[in-house]
């Protein structure tokens, strides 16, 4: 469903295509297929996904480093393809590479990003205290950056987004590689964006408990579209009762069919070594299907039951799970681009 383009929302797209060459003799490899969503001034929007599904190429649309092959996108009321210069004044951007100058410090790279804003030396210079006094970087400011740890180098990212007032931050992919508490303290920031400033944050990430912690709502993406929307509590009360996983010892197409003779069981599906299903009442089939697994020949190394997960909604709309599509990981899509 396409969403409409208006101008209270922050960042929107609106049947986004994006291909990309892949190389001589290779077939072009499509990014985005027509995806559409729409973010709400002052929350934090989360695009979930695998690596590869398009969520970068979305970000890099919004931002104006790269144009559609067609649809149309808008941030914070701005036409990207009409008026990108206007969009860059509105946006901050974290990419998911470093964007500090290793070499320079930390209020050195501060200042330098606030002086291509086109802030004034003095503004500049209060402004990068602030923001170091803000993500705790003050004992460490006149470091090298090349001496930092991932946490602090990724929070002065973070800190650079920031640093001319955007109305807008994209975050891609911030907390990848992140220990924990590094990547809960970026939480307690991202929320305290939104939740505060009134800043718009439009987040990418593939951890299902990221978004599931920080979105106010979130569109699920898969090879390029969106194929839910909504709050994570509102996509995970579509699917009613309980999460059924069992681990077989080695593949068995068997499996599916043993399983669907039991009472009670519906939405089975194969993952590899893992059956998913779902059931009203988990307690109540679990012994029967483990006793038709094994009435089948079939040898099964643990099941568990479960309140539904965003995996879980990721699973019903795609036909597999979020932690194997990351592992297959889509590389044509990476080697074009």
């Amino acid at each position: 469903m396409a969403a409409v383009l208006r101008t209270d929302t922050a960042p929107e797209a609106v049947d986004l295509v994006k291909t990309y060459s892949a190389g001589r003799k290779k077939p072009p490899v499509t990014a985005l297929r027509g995806l559409s969503f729409a973010a709400a001034q002052g929350t934090v929007f989360g695009l979930l996904g695998p690596n590869g599904a398009g969520k970068s190429t979305t970000v890099k649309i919004l931002s104006t480093l790269s144009a559609p092959d067609s649809g149309s996108a808008r941030v914070a009321g701005i036409d990207v393809a009409t008026r990108p210069d206007r969009v860059r004044q509105a946006i901050g951007f974290v990419a998911q590479k470093p964007g500090t100058d290793p070499m320079g410090t930390a209020t050195e790279n501060l200042l330098l990003a606030g002086r291509v804003h086109g802030m004034s030396r003095r503004d500049a210079t209060a402004r990068a205290g602030e923001l170091i006094d803000r993500f705790g970087l003050t004992d460490a400011s006149k470091r090298l950056v090349s001496t930092y740890s991932g946490g602090m180098a990724r929070k002065l990212d973070v800190a650079l987004g920031l640093m001319h007032r955007p109305r807008v931050l994209f975050l891609d992919e911030p907390t990848t590689g992140l220990d924990p508490q590094a990547r809960s303290e970026l939480w307690q920031e991202i929320a305290r964006m939104a939740g505060d400033e009134r800043m718009t944050v439009l987040l990418t990430t593939h951890y299902l408990d990221e978004a599931d912690h920080l979105a106010d709502r979130l569109a699920i993406v898969d090879h390029g579209t969106v194929v839910a929307a909504g709050t994570p509590e509102e996509l995970k009360s579509d699917l009613r009762g309980d999460a059924v996983r069992v681990e077989l010892a080695e593949p068995d197409s068997g499996a599916r069919a043993a399983l669907g003779r039991v009472p009670g069981l519906r939405e089975i599906t194969m993952d590899g070594c893992t059956v998913h299903g779902r059931t009203d009442d988990g307690a109540r089939a679990l012994p029967p299907a483990l006793a038709a697994l094994e009435a089948a020949g079939i040898a099964v190394t643990s099941a568990t039951l479960a309140r539904p997960s965003l995996d879980d909604v990721y699973l019903r709309h795609t036909g597999h799970s979020l932690d194997t599509a990351d592992d297959k990981g889509p590389k044509a899509l990476e080697e074009a681009k």
